[in-house]
């Protein structure tokens, strides 16, 4: 077995606390009493293969059997059943809220940015990539608190504009709980690049009530919102070191929309480790 994959299974067998918050939100699936079959493989074996697969980058018909995570197409099955169940976003909101009731979310300042991924197959969410001579490409609109912890991730065609992502994320936030009072999922500030530079997005971000930081096309550079906008590169960079993540294989949306939020998931677990 070669260095990387070693790495990956050690990765994966160190799942710690993060199954305790994991085993509660899967779906129960009842045993049939008569002709019950084949005993399912144990979900938590399961979920290691797919954290497997994420990692790796491998396909899931060379998922290693003697690994013992099941074969590629039960992993495949179970990610997409448990997409379907909104397992990722509730454990999302689970892991948000841990680390709003420790103080370590910035609500103040909010991060927004883009990254576009080539997709080896065209399906939906894909499109001609104005960036690879028009190969089919998707983008993965990201956006995280002041600290690089992300709060919303979505998955677009690579022909669509970075600033279309702009409300669809700040919906896509989830109702953060874990302090008293009425849950928080309105940044104050949100910063973004020249990509973004349109009045009309600034008007509707008044309108929500936050105060738009964008830069500003045909000015100078130097505007001095890369101090701020770094950590969205930095969690952009994060989502990619999950090799699945670098190449869309999936003709599925929904299957490659998995896999970003297991790996959400999985970068806010690290910061829940480390904060709380």
């Amino acid at each position: 077995m070669f260095g990387r994959e070693e790495g990956a299974v050690a990765a994966v067998d160190r799942l710690g606390d993060l199954w305790e918050r994991i085993e509660p939100l899967l779906p129960v699936v009842p045993r049939r009493p008569r002709n019950p079959g084949r005993k399912r493989v144990p979900d938590r074996q399961v979920l290691c293969g797919i954290l497997f697969v994420l990692h790796t980058g491998i396909q899931w018909e060379f998922l290693p059997q003697e690994l013992g995570f099941g074969s590629g197409m039960t992993c495949w099955r179970r990610l997409r059943d448990w997409n379907e169940a909104g397992v990722w976003s509730r454990l999302h909101e689970v892991l948000l809220a841990e680390l709003h009731a420790a103080g370590r979310l910035d609500w103040d300042r909010a991060v927004i940015d883009t990254s576009h991924v080539r997709a080896a197959r065209r399906g939906p969410k894909s499109g001609p990539s104005p960036v690879d001579r028009a190969r089919p490409g998707s983008k993965h609109h990201v956006l995280t608190d002041g600290g690089g912890i992300p709060l919303a991730v979505l998955l677009t065609g690579g022909n669509r504009n970075d600033v279309t992502g702009l409300e669809p994320l700040l919906d896509a936030v989830p109702d953060v709980r874990g302090r008293r009072g009425r849950p928080r999922r309105r940044p104050v500030t949100v910063y973004a690049d020249r990509g973004y530079d349109h009045n009309k997005y600034r008007r509707r971000l008044r309108a929500r009530g936050i105060k738009p930081q964008i830069a500003r096309r045909g000015e100078s550079h130097g505007s001095g919102l890369g101090t701020v906008r770094w950590v969205v590169e930095r969690t952009i960079a994060w989502y990619h070191g999950m090799k699945r993540l670098r190449i869309r294989w999936e003709r599925r949306d929904d299957i490659h929309e998995a896999f970003l939020g297991l790996a959400t998931c999985t970068i806010c677990y690290r910061h829940v480790q480390r904060f709380c």
